[in-house]
């Protein structure tokens, strides 16, 4: 199986200058707990989550004005429709991540990955396996 069998295609996307209510809007819109920020071209800068969004600014006072760029985290994942699903999914879990950004040979943004997506269609230890990584505790505390 490979990322572009359960991936979502053309997913909402915002810009790094976009503020966090807007992007707060849209996820609510979309029942999407993720969004890609892209620049100009529709290269991925980022993500940001709706944990991003609680932790980053509304548990540190920022307003709803607050951009995108000042929340989001810059370290994104990314990964191509045509990779294997098994090779995604250990990169997932060596990273930690829930969610992958699925670009086209052009490193443009065509596509999420996600923890769900993959219980929704992969078989289930590989699906175990993948919340068993990625639920391990990090170095990180708190909230982010």
């Amino acid at each position: 199986m490979q990322v572009q069998d359960i991936m979502t295609s053309k997913p909402t996307c915002c810009g790094p200058e976009d503020s966090i209510q807007d992007v707060a809007k849209a996820m609510t819109e979309n029942s999407i707990g993720a969004i890609p920020v892209i620049d100009d071209d529709g290269r991925p800068v980022g993500i940001v989550t709706d944990r991003d969004i609680c932790c980053r600014a509304v548990a540190e006072g920022k307003g709803a004005d607050t951009k995108v760029s000042h929340v989001m985290s810059e370290d994104v994942v990314t990964t191509s429709p045509d990779e294997d699903l098994d090779s995604c999914c250990n990169r997932m879990e060596k990273t930690q991540i829930r969610r992958a950004v699925v670009t086209d040979s052009e490193g443009k943004c065509c596509g999420m990955v996600a923890q769900a997506d993959i219980a929704r269609r992969a078989d289930g230890s590989e699906t175990a396996e993948l919340v068993q990584e990625i639920s391990k505790p990090s170095g990180r505390s708190g909230c982010c």
